[in-house]
């Protein structure tokens, strides 16, 4: 028989500003501003705050350095770069009377006002009638107001450089488009990946291109800049910068004739073997080997390339009178604030309470609220993490201590999650680098004594040990081993094998130097 019954029970439901608190906080420094320019392109009640703060002055030490009148160190301060796509920069679109009003929350950071200040100059003069003369002096880079961007050092690209050195060459249309193909066919690393076959069939040209015609681009391509770009193989890459050698260079022909036909030989170091296929001496084969290393196996690394992996450290580390201090870094501080006077003006319409617009401008004040919580939870965290590992500051990674999330957790008074998300794709600007923040948490190893070190630290004496061994004579994972345990730090081999791979360090066969 159906039957209904009553029963009382508790669950856990988070509100929607907790979510939002939650979410802004796992996000990077890129994603919250993308994050936050998405809220006040959207909504109404939200605006930049390009307020000026008071009682600010700005003192520049003598290494050039920006710091907040009251903080300058000895020893250093905030850098002074601005992130150009951060939300510090003012609007032009912003009319003044609009920022008139009191924020109601300002989270503006006093070093970025008193610098915008500072840069804002006179700009009344600008289109004056001596403008074209002092911007001609700028273009010839005589005067110092002239735009720094004009003396950015631009390297180019590897197709940009093959394409100039293509026009200065006398070739028909045809040809000179099949010659384009190929460079533009060119990866990163200058190879030609593509089968001249598959090739053929990208552009439609009369009559059809064939493979003979490809193959003579090729080989124009691959004689218009550094030897070995075009190559199809690492063995043509190789060849074709040994071929570029002078024919007097000693053991250049057996170097040759190694890289095109006995080039995994000499990745196994096949020594006796590679000896009797060459026929060679002993001596050749060592000037050989040693002319081969010297070769560059990604002639296409050397030029420049757009790079869009890069990080904007979240806090700053220094220095300030022996003491460690940690900042939030003003170019991820976005400066926004409620729109007082739409606020006021919707406050006072009728059934504002009921409007679609009461729950955007509900939104905007949860927005602010939480960004403040955000970084304040950030520097909690970063300063609880400098506190443990001062030691690192001063020393570097060797005196890197072990440490979980549980130990931040518990000295904060906050759930291990969520100090799982202040410090995750959060980054720290260090006297010594800009580190991740779980950079600062390696796991815990033992010693032989009973206590405890961390595996950075482990790293770092591989790293050392590795790097004052005999070449000729390098040391195995198993030798390593046993002089971490020598130092009383008790690893296995697969762990030291482990550890060489995460530092990129090839096996001791492979760094064995004749």
């Amino acid at each position: 028989m159906p039957s209904i019954e009553l029963r009382t029970r508790q669950s856990l439901a988070l509100t929607p500003r907790l979510q939002q608190s939650v979410r802004l906080l796992q996000l990077s420094s890129l994603e919250f501003q993308q994050e936050l320019r998405t809220a006040l392109d959207t909504n109404p009640f939200l605006e930049y705050d390009s307020s000026e703060t008071e009682d600010v002055a700005l003192a520049t030490d003598a290494t050039g350095e920006v710091a907040a009148t009251g903080e300058v160190s000895d020893s250093g301060t905030i850098p002074g770069e601005h992130d150009p796509m951060s939300m510090d920069a003012p609007s032009a679109d912003m009319p003044d009377t609009a920022m008139r009003d009191e924020p109601v929350s300002d989270y503006s950071n006093d070093v970025n006002d008193a610098r915008e200040s500072a840069d804002s100059g006179d700009y009344a003069t600008e289109f004056s009638g001596d403008s074209f003369s002092r911007n001609s002096n700028r273009q010839n880079g005589d005067s110092e107001g002239g735009d720094p961007a004009e003396w950015a050092r631009s390297q180019p690209t590897l197709r940009e450089q093959l394409h100039d050195a293509l026009r200065l060459y006398r070739l028909d249309d045809r040809d000179r488009e099949t010659a384009r193909l190929v460079i533009e066919a060119l990866d990163d690393d200058g190879y030609l990946r593509q089968e001249l076959s598959d090739l053929a069939e990208v552009v439609t040209l009369d009559p059809q291109l064939t493979e003979e015609e490809l193959l003579v681009s090729l080989r124009l391509v691959q004689s218009l800049d550094r030897p070995g770009l075009g190559a199809r193989t690492l063995s043509e890459c190789l060849a074709l910068q040994l071929r570029a050698m002078s024919t007097d260079t000693p053991a250049r022909d057996v170097a040759l004739q190694i890289v095109e036909k006995h080039l995994e030989r000499l990745a196994r170091r096949e020594q006796a073997e590679l000896q009797k296929q060459v026929g060679c001496s002993a001596d050749e084969l060592r000037i050989a080997c040693a002319l081969i290393r010297k070769l560059d196996p990604k002639p296409g690394n050397c030029y420049g390339r757009t790079e869009d992996n890069y990080v904007v450290p979240d806090v700053i580390v220094r220095q300030v009178r022996n003491k460690w201090v940690v900042t939030i870094n003003p170019a991820v501080q976005p400066r926004a604030r409620i729109h007082r006077l739409y606020a006021e003006l919707f406050a006072q319409s009728a059934g504002a309470s009921r409007s679609p617009l009461a729950q955007q401008l509900q939104e905007a004040r949860w927005l602010i609220r939480n960004a403040q919580q955000r970084f304040d939870t950030i520097q909690r965290v970063a300063e609880c993490i400098v506190t443990h590992q001062k030691a690192f500051f001063q020393y570097g990674e060797i005196a890197l201590k072990p440490m979980v999330l549980r130990d931040v957790a518990d000295e904060l008074g906050l759930h291990e999650s969520t100090i799982s998300r202040a410090t995750g794709n959060k980054y720290m600007a260090t006297p010594r680098g800009i580190f991740e923040f779980k950079h600062f948490f390696p796991r815990e190893l033992g010693t032989e004594s009973g206590g405890t070190c961390s595996a950075a630290a482990v790293r770092q004496l591989l790293k050392e040990m590795i790097a004052a061994e005999n070449a000729r004579d390098p040391l195995s994972d198993v030798t390593l081993a046993k002089m971490l345990a020598d130092q009383g730090v008790l690893v296995a081999r697969r762990t030291v094998a482990k550890y060489r791979h995460l530092m990129k360090v090839p096996p001791a066969e492979l760094r064995r130097q004749l």
